[in-house]
């Protein structure tokens, strides 16, 4: 078969494709009454437990008090009977090891009863507590090879949930995952112990404000998750995007993403069926989904949900990653999430709407209508513009991965530089603070649009800046370098953590007033709040991130600059990181080492296989099709000969020359990858001066051979069908 002939039955796949299941009827089971119905709620725990036990249980969950373990028998006998009757045969721990990915390992209900039958058993002791063979799961040196045992622990905090198959049904329990000798191996213990050091420091500067509460101040967060939709077809006609993700290869199609004429259009039939299955399935397991478009690139969606408690939106995110990925194909597509799935178009990534707060509190970031005059937000915005300056390069090295490489710093991305933007009403009352004196701040006003018919609309006293990569936006920040297929869960703990020290040394310095009257506080926080400005306010910047300007006022203000993997990770083991984890009790140097090399591991491991799969690509697949070309261009050109034609062929040595100099950089790449020497710091270094250069060379020819090659020999899906054929 030919390569059009392949692309061909593709495309008419495509066109013919008919959905596997019946349409969802929304009129018969309307969203309201299907969320949360896969949960072991709040209500259902009420409903089924004794009071003494649901008291008990909130308690924990709601004001992070001890769990008492020895009412793990009742909940878990109660929560067996619940699933059970929705049609479970099994149960899982559900944990988030460091690769990132969702791990589970399923255990029956069902035990011998001695009998010659069976009964269902599920004991607290099984819901406290897992053991799934940790072998295999990167530990960055915490473990020799041997060493297999890890526990996973109940996250009381996260509710338990019901997975469907077509085959049956399974109760899934958010679990921490630790070693045998309690270090962490996963992304969600950190988290939880974040909370626990933001709780702490949040408490004591509220506590100086007169505020109290009884819940605990926690990190709210709202991910927006960006991805892509490809037709299955495509995907297994292309290795690249079914093993790496990415196409490794692709010639520009001739319209990209410069109509700017995808963003927020008309959401393709197919495309929004989906849509509506993933949020079907999501409202099912009490995901609070809210928003779905096209975005910018032709081929690229988005789902965002409602702010939901740090710990509880990262497993959320993890499920939302999971969903599109398993509903994408009952609709014969592929759900890339890579961050650059497709050169030349934006990438995606997963936008952190990160806050402060609790269900008594409100939001801690909410200026409110005047800001100026609003010391406790104030003092809690300038803490994150502390924490921000003093360890920007951590939270950086947070979002560090081969993937979110090739996104960072393009014109959808912030740079690698870590900087803040306020917006102008902010930005002028900290100005104004920096200088001593506060005299008033910028207001809403009204925007006349100057249609008739039109209402008049209220007006934010700025506008956003979509280049920052921590930008105020209202009420929150947003933090734009999280990848689209990473855990939310790293930056929440370096956010966490950094605001933690933040407000640490703002409690400290204000304690050191001792007993004062409100006239003496409120000038203690002013002093505290302009040496806050005056030292860290280089980290602030409202203008285009992009520009090369900013690069160089940014290397002038002492902003650090990691733009590559290997350059941002070894800030995780930096003495002011270790210091600052430690301090609060969040990560040990032992495991913030494990990370680093955990990391470095995987990015070295995704270039390898990246470059091994561009060399056997360009070897069986490229290189034949553009010689069967060459062939047919000497035929063609000996025939014209034959019959007394002086003809010269420019396009046979066009392709001539190109195949044989991809050839050579096939080679040098090669050459390249058989290096080995240097620990895996030097070997990601490697990689990313040495590989990465050596595969765009490849790359480079390959694309100009896909410009100029017959179509109809040409084997690989092309970015034009990819991108616009849904």
């Amino acid at each position: 078969m030919s390569g059009i002939e392949a692309r061909l039955n593709a495309i008419s796949a495509i066109i013919n494709y008919q959905p596997s299941h019946a349409p969802l009827n929304f009129s018969e089971t309307k969203p309201t009454d299907i969320f949360g119905s896969n949960v072991f709620s709040d209500k259902v725990m009420k409903e089924r437990l004794p009071k003494h036990v649901y008291k008990s249980l909130r308690n924990t969950i709601t004001l992070g008090e001890k769990l008492d373990a020895s009412l793990a028998d009742v909940v878990a006998n109660a929560m067996k009977d619940w699933a059970i009757e929705k049609g479970a045969t099994h149960f899982s721990h559900v944990f988030y090891p460091l690769t990132g990915l969702t791990a589970e390992k399923h255990d029956a209900f069902l035990v011998p009863d001695g009998d010659g039958g069976a009964m269902a058993e599920f004991s607290g002791k099984m819901l406290i507590q897992g053991e799934p063979d940790a072998s295999s799961f990167p530990s960055g040196g915490l473990r020799v090879t041997f060493e297999a045992r890890g526990y996973t622990a109940w996250d009381v905090t996260s509710p338990a949930y019901l997975l469907e198959n077509p085959n049956g049904t399974f109760l899934c329990i958010p679990t921490a995952f630790v070693s045998w000798t309690g270090e962490a191996l996963d992304k969600k213990t950190p988290l939880l112990r974040s909370l626990q050091a933001l709780n702490k420091q949040a408490k004591r500067v509220l506590g100086l404000f007169g505020v109290t509460t009884k819940l605990p101040v926690g990190s709210y967060a709202g991910p927006e998750q960006e991805y892509f939709l490809v037709d299955r077809n495509f995907v297994f006609s292309r290795p690249d995007l079914l093993i790496a993700g990415r196409t490794l290869f692709g010639a520009p199609s001739a319209k990209g993403q410069e109509f700017e004429d995808q963003y927020f259009g008309v959401i393709p039939r197919r495309v929004l069926s989906f849509m509506m299955e993933v949020e079907h399935e999501l409202f099912k397991l009490g995901v609070p989904v809210k928003t779905r478009h096209n975005e910018v690139a032709p081929g690229q969606f988005e789902i965002a949900p409602i702010y939901e408690s740090g710990n509880l939106a990262t497993d959320h995110n993890q499920l939302v990653m999971t969903t599109l990925r398993t509903v994408a194909k009952r609709y014969g597509m592929i759900c890339l999430l890579h961050e650059k799935p497709f050169a030349g178009i934006n990438g995606s990534g997963k936008h952190l709407n990160y806050s402060l707060g609790n269900a008594e509190l409100g939001g801690l970031f909410d200026p409110g209508d005047t800001p100026h005059s609003n010391a406790q937000f104030l003092v809690f915005c300038a803490a994150a513009i502390r924490a921000l300056h003093k360890h920007g390069a951590l939270l950086r090295a947070t979002v560090a991965s081969a993937s979110n490489d090739h996104r960072l710093g393009a014109n959808e991305a912030p740079p690698a530089i870590m900087s803040a933007y306020l917006g102008e009403q902010l930005t002028d009352v900290f100005e104004q603070i920096k200088k001593g004196e506060v005299k008033g701040s910028k207001t809403k006003g009204i925007m006349n649009i100057g249609v008739d018919t039109l209402p008049p609309l209220p007006m934010d006293p700025g506008d956003r800046n979509r280049t920052s990569p921590f930008a105020f936006t209202g009420n929150r920040f947003e933090f734009r370098a999280v990848g689209s297929s990473h855990s939310i869960a790293g930056a929440q703990v370096a956010l966490n953590t950094m605001m933690a020290e933040s407000l640490d040394y703002v409690a400290t310095e204000l304690e050191k007033l001792g007993k004062v009257n409100k006239t003496q506080f409120n000038q203690g926080v002013q002093k505290l709040l302009q040496k806050i400005m005056q030292e860290h306010d280089a980290v602030i910047f409202n203008g285009d991130g992009y520009s090369e300007a900013w690069h160089k006022e940014a290397a002038k203000r002492g902003l650090p600059n990691l733009k590559s993997t290997p350059e941002a990770l070894p800030v995780l083991t930096s003495k002011d990181a270790v210091a600052l984890f430690t301090k609060y009790g969040v990560l040990s140097e032992a495991e913030l080492k494990s990370r680093q090399e955990i990391y470095l591991e995987q990015y070295v491991k995704t270039v390898t296989t990246e470059a091994n799969l561009v060399i056997r690509m360009s070897r069986t697949v490229i290189f034949p099709a553009a010689m069967r070309y060459q062939g047919q261009l000497a035929e063609t050109c000996a025939s014209m000969k034959a019959i007394g034609h002086d003809f010269k062929m420019v396009t046979l040595d066009d392709v001539t020359a190109k195949l044989r100099a991809m050839q050579t950089e096939v080679d040098k790449l090669e050459k390249l990858l058989a290096h080995e020497g240097g620990d895996t710091l030097k070997h990601a270094t490697y990689m990313c001066e040495k590989v990465l250069p050596a595969m765009l060379a490849v790359r480079g020819y390959a694309d100009a051979l896909e410009s100029v090659v017959a179509d109809d020999l040409w084997p690989l899906p092309s970015y034009q069908e990819m991108l616009f054929i849904r």
